[in-house]
This record gives C-alpha cells, structure tokens and sequence, in this order.
C-alpha cells in the first residue's frame, strides 16, 4: 500500500474530533444518504474487494504491510513468499540476520529502514506479546513501524475487528467526494467513520482503495467512467468523455481484461487466489 514514509509514522492518536468539518457544505443527514450511496456502488463495481496483500496470518500480514509503505503490493507479493519461507514467525525474523533481511526485501525500497523496523518488530512482538501479534489497536500501534494505517489493516483482514484504512488512495477520494476536508489521516479517519456502521469500515477501505487505484487517480481520474460520478461532487476534475475515459483503466477494468473481470465477479469467494495467478502470469 504505497504513499506513507517507510517507518508508517501515522499518530497513534485516535478518537473523534472536537468538532465535525463542514466538509462538503450538505447537512449531515444528506452527506451520510450520499455517502452510503456511494458505498453501494463502490459494492456492486467491486465484490470481489479484497485485501491486495497476500498473507495467510497476522503476522505475515503485518510484515507486508509495513514492507507495502512506498511501494505497490504487487512488488511486495513478489518478495514475501522467499522472505516467509525463510522466516515464517516472529522468533525467526528476530533472529535474522540483517544483511540477508535486507537483500530480500531490497525491491521493496527503503530496505534499511525497513529491515531495523522488521527486526525491532519481531523482538518486540517476541519478548512482549510471546511471538503472537497482538490484536488491539492500542497495543499495535506501539510497535516499531506501525502506525494507525497499518494497524487497521491487520485488524480489519486477520482479526475482523473494523478499521478504516487511511491510505494516499483513500484520503485522496475521501476529500473528493467530501467526506472530509482534512489532510491529516486521523482526521480523515474519524470523518468518516462518523458516516458509516462500524460493520462496514473494512471492506468500505477496500473499496475506496480498489476505486482509486483503477479510476480515480491521483493525476487523470476517469470521470467518464465512474461507477459512482452521479454523487461525487468532483465529477468533472478528470476525462469526463466515456470512451477516452475508459481507456485509463486499470488493472481488471482495463480494456482487455474482460475476461480477468469476468473471472472475479464470478468467483468472489476466489478473488485473492485469481489475482495472485494473473500477476504471476504478467511479471
């Protein structure tokens, strides 16, 4: 999950804020209607949205997600297998030596700072927590490279406890369709969960994040092409035209992966596993 320095430096802070934003000027009744709406959109374009980190425990999740800061999850999905087969638990990654950490994780960028926060991690989840990643956001956030948005991650995918997760991605379209007018990921996180049932935080981040990594971009959002452009108050700040819009896709809906799209909305339970075939397939 790019767009955080490599040590995840987020506050630990958390809460709602002293007074809500006026955001994007509707009352509040009218902005929590149009943001649902747009949440059901988001779930009928994406039901097969799932976590892009390939892990299969806590804890392989949290070292992915740490190594994720700055870098695609792709890239991170190339190296986690070798780096799990050599150290797959916390009392063997605190064990590691750091020149052979670091050669692992290397394509990730920022590996120095990455494998000191790796090593500290695992020690720390071994002398304090018995090798078991703890599953308490006010414990997580304590360990070296973990902030909030890493947290929520781990809580939201391997312990089911909801969490928004803040990233460039969701921060960028939380403030487009104004749900927040923050910069600040605390804040952005406590905007809109005053909008949303704790119950639905977790896969609204998957969401929003699947929304802004294939069409809403950071430079060109595809307008055009949105599933959700009748209540996003943005419209219009990308390619409006359908047919050039269509053309900046990404990943499933570019043109050309119809069959791909096909495949996971058909096999949603399979969606993970299909990704992971189609990027092997392509790299």
């Amino acid at each position: 999950m790019p767009g955080g320095p490599p040590s995840d430096t987020l506050p630990a802070e958390s809460g709602p804020a002293a007074s809500p934003p006026a955001r994007s000027g509707e009352s509040p009744l009218a902005l929590k209607r149009r943001a649902r709406r747009i949440n059901r959109a988001l779930a009928e374009q994406y039901p097969y949205a799932h976590a892009e980190l390939d892990f299969r425990n806590p804890f392989e999740l949290l070292v992915a997600t740490v190594l994720s800061a700055q870098t695609t999850d792709v890239t991170v999905n190339l190296i986690t297998p070798r780096l799990f087969s050599r150290f797959p638990d916390a009392r063997a990654m605190a064990e590691a030596d750091t020149a052979e950490l670091e050669a692992i994780i290397k394509p990730t960028g920022f590996f120095r700072a990455k494998t000191r926060n790796l090593l500290a991690l695992a020690n720390r989840v071994v002398d304090e927590y018995d090798g078991v990643v703890p599953g308490r956001l006010e414990d997580l956030v304590t360990l070296p490279g973990v902030g909030r948005k890493t947290a929520n991650v781990v809580l939201g995918n391997a312990f089911g406890i909801p969490g928004i997760t803040v990233d460039t991605h969701f921060g960028r379209l939380a403030r487009r369709f104004g749900w927040t007018d923050s910069d600040d990921p605390v804040r952005i996180e406590s905007d809109v969960a005053e909008l949303f049932e704790p119950r639905d935080w977790t896969m609204l981040s998957h969401r929003v994040v699947f929304h802004g990594r294939r069409v809403c971009h950071a430079r060109k959002p595809a307008c055009g092409a949105c599933a959700v452009a009748n209540w996003c108050p943005s419209f219009g700040s990308g390619e409006t035209n359908p047919a050039k819009a269509a053309k900046l896709l990404k990943y499933e809906l570019a043109p050309g992966s119809e069959e791909l799209l096909a495949r996971l909305r058909a096999e949603t339970h399979r969606a993970a596993e299909i990704r992971m075939e189609s990027q092997r397939r392509t790299s």
